[in-house]
């Protein structure tokens, strides 16, 4: 793998950058030149600053290409639905939300828990179908997901939050995406360290040939599947296609918006993330977000591992029977306890008299970050380690 890594390193971007829909939104060739030690060195002085400093608000710039192309996606949605109940087979439908929550594990179990966060650790073959199924998901290449969404928990709800909970609902669910980012998340986030994923073979091989990857497991072949094997009708195909693709957006961009506002806060008060089950729920286990966002290096993502609410869990544990996953972090019920009693609202346990008041300013992205303190390190459980 180290030699595959390398040989991927030394071959020239064929198809440039990321061909994603955000493209022009995204942070794309900004301050990527610097070292992972330059990055590191900055990044302390970044996060204290990203909190106090007094900026003249920036002007919105609106990127409408993008604009153009989410009209048409829930255009499109809105008729594959009106096609499902009319003309589609019924198991064209039923294909699709398969393909929903395939990409969703991708993104879910991928993207998120072992690429950004790095909670546990996966054998190659898992590694490559999860990049699979997050090509599936369409939300851009990992390499650029994991990268916003470190720099989100390093620096959340502030202007250097790509999708700042505090700029409303809207914002935060999909309006990040209509515009131009903000100058502190270009700013900042080239402080966040990335070297793991610059390093891994199976991110490089999937942000080289995205371009290509991307339409063929999104688009092509999921569209061309109910035609080849149950002779569905080309254009109804494709409309519930988009249908799914769409869908699965919102739900994704419900962890940005809903949990970030509507919910209880019972592990840290001081912080925007919240409890929602119902976000839980259709999100495949990724709604316990103060919880997350405390404990950003537990592989469950939240403190119980029920799985009627937390599917991703159980694809884990899954894969970890079968020996592909390993290494995954959670945190033991006493050091949860303590630190809700510290910090929490008092809707799960029961509160200290005189609680401290915590913000983000010693936010971490997860495991791995430099910011780590040593107890945080000790308080960490490993289940299934490698010896």
């Amino acid at each position: 793998m180290e030699k595959l890594a390398r040989l991927l390193k030394m071959a020239p971007n064929l198809f440039g950058t990321s061909a994603t829909l955000y493209l022009e939104a995204s942070q794309q060739n900004v301050l990527q030149g610097k070292s992972t030690t330059e990055n590191t060195a900055s990044q302390k002085l970044l996060v204290q600053n990203s909190f106090n400093s007094q900026q003249p608000k920036y002007k919105w710039r609106i990127v409408w290409r993008n604009v153009l192309a989410f009209i048409y996606l829930h255009i499109a949605s809105f008729y594959g639905v009106y096609l499902i109940f009319t003309q589609a087979k019924f198991i064209t439908f039923v294909w699709q939300m398969f393909l929903g929550i395939c990409a969703g594990m991708g993104i879910t179990a991928g993207a998120h828990r072992l690429w950004a966060h790095r909670s546990y650790k996966a054998k190659w073959p898992l590694r490559v179908l999860l990049m699979i199924l997050q090509t599936i998901a369409f939300q851009n290449h990992i390499y650029e997901w994991v990268r916003d969404h470190r720099v989100h928990h390093k620096f959340t709800d502030t202007d250097a939050d790509p999708h700042n909970a505090k700029r409303g609902f809207f914002f935060s669910h999909m309006g990040w995406l209509l515009l131009r980012k903000h100058p502190d998340v270009i700013k900042k986030g080239a402080t966040v360290d990335m070297s793991d994923l610059e390093h891994d073979p199976v991110v490089n091989l999937q942000r080289r040939f995205y371009i290509i990857l991307m339409p063929l497991f999104s688009f092509i072949l999921p569209a061309c599947v109910p035609c080849y094997f149950w002779n569905e009708k080309p254009l109804i195909s494709w409309y519930i296609t988009m249908l799914r693709y769409t869908m699965s957006l919102h739900l994704t961009w419900l962890v940005n918006s809903a949990a970030h506002i509507w919910g209880m806060k019972p592990y840290d008060r001081n912080i925007g993330p919240t409890e929602n089950k119902m976000v839980s729920i259709v999100v495949l286990g990724e709604g316990w977000h103060n919880y997350h966002h405390v404990f950003p290096w537990d592989y469950k993502a939240g403190e119980f591992g029920n799985y009627s609410t937390n599917w991703t869990t159980a694809f884990i544990n899954f894969f970890a029977r079968l020996g592909l996953a390993q290494e995954m972090k959670t945190v033991s019920t006493e050091t949860i306890k303590k630190r809700a009693s510290r910090t929490g609202d008092g809707s799960r346990y029961s509160t200290q008299e005189n609680q401290h008041n915590t913000s983000h300013e010693n936010a971490k992205w997860g495991w791995g970050d430099k910011d780590m303190q040593p107890d945080e390190i000790q308080e960490i459980e490993i289940i299934n380690k490698i010896e």
